[in-house]
């Protein structure tokens, strides 16, 4: 593996740790693909450093398990944004 490429993969892990960033949020920041960030962290963070990619898995599976309740608050924003003009 590229020495660029295991040195991204570690920013990305203490980005996505640090800050509870969800695989979007990460990508976004760092300018890559979401993919990208998902292959980085969970497959090849575990040749480097496996106690990190431990700790950026756990916040990752939690961001998972949460993400239908961020969807649904979005969705609500923007409809009361809109109908606020309708009212």
């Amino acid at each position: 593996m590229k020495g660029y490429i295991e040195e991204r993969a570690v920013e990305l892990a203490n980005f996505i740790v640090e800050n509870k960033a969800t695989v979007r949020a990460a990508a976004k920041k760092f300018g890559i693909s979401k993919s990208t960030v998902h292959k980085d962290v969970t497959e090849r963070l575990l040749q480097i450093n496996s106690a990190l990619a431990e700790e950026a898995k756990a916040v990752l599976d939690k961001n998972k398990a949460e993400r239908h309740i961020r969807g649904g608050l979005a969705t609500k924003a923007k409809y009361k944004g809109s109908m606020e003009g309708k009212a």
